[in-house]
């Protein structure tokens, strides 16, 4: 069966290790679209930190679509939400003072793109997230905020070894009423429970009247591999995570080898 949607994680997938989209897989997405293939980016990302992308890819309108905060999001590319799950202010407050408790720097992705953290230390890994994802940086403690605040997401950050051992004790404080997921070495992510990438996916393939067999997803991570249980066909990049690549149907070239490029050309064009 034809691909008719392709789903691409963004960083280390869509963007090259020095994160830009090479020229080879401008052009392939471009194919892409000229033969009636929605792309879609899925990324943990919020909305101010894909639009770059999204405009260098010609991506607008009511009939394109991003998902964002790993799966918290869905909207149409005039910002009309497709489907939008939050965690509430009590399990903002609980993961912020677990955070405070097991010295874990934490911080939080609000709706609006902002990021929020009661760190007053802030760690640098936070500050390259803003900065990548063109957002501010809010001090504030729950307190200060207001009592109907809620979140997009949740990110514990730091080195690796620090959260090796905070992955298992998030997972048991919080993993009955969250998702909890390890996004990158130095990401251990929360989001509302039942929210991953796998399940926007198919809450949009719904809307759009696609089933499974004509959606390719592509990612690196572990926070991919929903979608790709769900998609027809899941495809890793060889730069991903073992765990990526044996759950992937394909492995494709890296990110720096063109690999997005090379695989919409190989799977998804029409000849």
């Amino acid at each position: 069966m034809a691909i008719r949607l392709i789903a691409l994680d963004v960083d280390d997938t869509l963007l090259n290790s020095r994160g830009e989209i090479t020229p080879q897989t401008y052009q392939a997405v471009q194919r892409a679209l000229a033969q009636g293939i929605k792309v879609v980016l899925c990324s943990g990302r919020p909305l101010a930190g894909l639009q770059h992308y999204l405009d260098q890819l010609a991506l607008s309108g009511a009939n394109q679509y991003v998902i964002t905060y790993n799966g918290a999001v869905i909207e149409d590319l005039t910002g009309q939400i497709v489907a939008r799950h939050v965690i509430n202010n009590q399990l903002y407050r609980e993961l912020t003072s677990f955070g405070q408790a097991h010295h874990i720097p934490f911080n939080v992705l609000a709706p609006d793109s902002q990021i929020y953290t009661a760190d007053h230390d802030v760690d640098p890994i936070t500050v390259v997230q803003a900065w990548e994802n063109q957002a501010g940086i809010l001090i504030r403690e729950p307190a200060e905020l207001p009592h109907d605040f809620e979140i997009a997401k949740g990110l514990f950050v730091g080195e690796k070894t620090l959260l090796d051992e905070a992955a298992p004790l998030v997972e048991q404080a919080f993993g009955q009423q969250l998702y909890v997921v390890r996004a990158a070495a130095n990401f251990l992510e929360v989001m509302s429970a039942g929210v991953n990438k796998g399940q926007a996916l198919q809450d949009l393939a719904t809307k759009l009247q696609l089933n499974a067999a004509e959606i390719m997803a592509v990612g690196d991570e572990q926070n991919d591999l929903p979608m790709f249980a769900f998609a027809g066909t899941a495809v890793a990049m060889a730069n991903g995570s073992e765990i990526a690549k044996q759950q992937a149907d394909f492995v494709t070239a890296s990110n720096d080898d063109d690999g997005v490029a090379e695989v919409i050309e190989k799977l998804a064009l029409k000849k």
